[in-house]
């Protein structure tokens, strides 16, 4: 009797639980995706950068929800240094590529898209050589096709994608775009996005959205992130950066002072003496020499450090009063007045940085400013080796440097005592280093095919929670019967059986 009862609990329990599977609705849970990688690759005037970015496979709003998973510094020189010397370009990319085939996981590499991306350096190559750029882009081409992943391209970035992608850089790392909310949902929090300033060896590039009018058109570009369209000024000026710059100075100082063989200058600190070959300097598209010069000639150059006569000369390099449209920034080029808050990186950061340490002062004004780069255009060569031993050389050019930043910022751009404290320098954000690649890699995310994410079938958590009370109750009913019926069998053994 006993093992009847028994025997039938476990039916009724087999058949409840059956019952239960078949009657409550499953969800489809989604298991987490995979991670996509992508390497892009800042070919720059000066150097090469590789940065490994990472994003879910399942995209938000059409974008990729991307970050910085690890950045590698090629040795050397940028890829345009390489003109003319036959597979040292893609040589000099080995060993940063090496380091991303061992850290992105062999079963994603297929999937990972390669893009390389030349600025202003190779555009100037671009225009003096056209045949070694050409050249140059095969050659590191050719090499990224030998690695597992999915070579996407070489290309030449155009000023206004620079700008534009460095933008987006910005705005991205500040969350201007999107913000994850508590509820764990990607929000559009609606906030004004932040204007980017970008100064780099060959170039510079001013972005910012604007509702004014923008007189010139071919000023503006048109972006979609996250499912909303932005419309932007950008531009970027060629021959600006401050290796160029400082070029440009050289020419013009040898043209004022009428000599090919010494000139003293303004900008060098006081102390610092250097002998440079002539055809270093005019080796540009950025100077044109008017006159034959020997290229191997020798150039004497005296530093002499002093602040007005440095200001001048460097202010002679733009042109503040050529302006067909009702307001220019400069050499011509139409610019709507800046508004809202703004983001310098690049050498403007590492240049700001060094002018509030040697001076000793936080830099929140255009008179903060100057006062600032006058100590370093006063300060000796010998004075700057002591206060910063590990800076080498490029200690003569910061002068220069400092007074740049501050043509561009102030008479450049416009920003007055009112709109100068809402730029922020910065180097780096939430660990991702501030550029244009971190913008490309985001826009170019929209191109990559979304991964089928897995499901399983699950109990929705309100189910769970029911079959388990369910279950508990019946197995306390069941034992409690059990426990029953073995007392009354015992009560009735001593009842009959004395």
């Amino acid at each position: 009797m006993q093992l009847q009862i028994c025997t039938a609990i476990a039916i009724i329990f087999v058949s409840f639980i059956g019952i239960l599977l078949l009657a409550i609705n499953l969800e489809d849970i989604k298991e987490p995706a995979q991670l996509m990688y992508g390497i892009v690759l800042d070919a720059g005037s000066t150097h090469t950068s590789m940065f490994i970015y990472k994003w879910p496979a399942d995209k938000q709003n059409g974008t990729g929800i991307v970050s910085q998973h690890s950045e590698c510094h090629v040795k050397g020189g940028g890829i345009s240094s390489y003109a003319g010397v036959k597979g040292g370009a893609a040589r000099s990319l080995e060993e940063c590529m090496e380091k991303a085939v061992q850290e992105i996981p062999k079963s994603r590499h297929k999937l990972t898209p390669v893009y390389l991306g030349a600025t202003a350096g190779m555009r100037l190559l671009n225009i003096s050589k056209p045949k070694e750029s050409d050249e140059v882009l095969k050659e590191v081409g050719d090499k990224l096709k030998t690695y597992p992943f999915s070579f996407k391209g070489a290309t030449i970035l155009s000023g206004q994608e620079e700008g534009a992608y460095g933008w987006v850089t910005v705005n991205y790392l500040l969350e201007k775009f999107i913000k994850y909310g508590f509820v764990g949902q990607w929000l559009s929090p609606g906030r004004d996005t932040v204007g980017a300033l970008d100064l780099g060896g060959a170039s510079t590039q001013i972005t910012f959205v604007t509702k004014q009018t923008v007189e010139n058109k071919d000023k503006l570009m048109k972006l979609q992130l996250y499912g909303q369209d932005y419309l932007i000024y950008t531009q970027s000026f060629l021959c600006y950066g401050q290796d160029q710059v400082l070029l440009r100075l050289l020419a013009h100082l040898m043209t004022t002072q009428g000599s090919d063989s010494s000139i003293v200058h303004p900008c060098y600190p006081a102390g610092y003496n250097q002998s440079i070959k002539l055809g270093s300097v005019f080796d540009t598209p950025c100077n044109k020499r008017q006159t034959p010069y020997k290229p191997d000639d020798d150039l004497q150059i005296k530093g002499t450090g002093n602040y007005n006569q440095c200001l001048g000369n460097i202010s002679h390099l733009f042109s503040f009063n050529n302006c067909s449209y009702s307001k220019c920034s400069f050499d011509g080029v139409f610019q709507p007045n800046i508004t809202g808050n703004f983001m310098a990186f690049s050498a403007f950061f590492y240049t700001h940085s060094f002018l509030q340490e040697a001076a000793g002062i936080t830099i929140t004004s255009p008179a903060d400013l100057e006062g600032a780069t006058r100590v370093v255009c006063n300060m000796s060569f010998q004075e700057m080796q002591n206060k910063f031993p590990d800076e080498g050389n490029h200690l003569r050019d910061y002068c220069a440097d400092s007074i740049l930043l501050r043509v561009l910022l102030i008479d450049g751009y416009g920003f007055s005592d009112l709109s100068f404290p809402q730029i922020s320098f910065q180097g780096k954000a939430e660990d991702n280093s501030v550029g244009w690649s971190l913008g490309y890699m985001l826009s170019l995310s929209n191109m990559l095919p979304a991964e089928n994410v897995l499901l399983r079938k699950a109990l929705r958590p309100d189910a769970w929670r029911a079959a388990i009370f369910l279950f508990s109750v019946l197995f306390i009913a069941s034992v409690f019967f059990f426990l029953l019926r073995s007392y009354q069998k015992n009560s009735t053994k001593l009842c009959c059986y004395p």
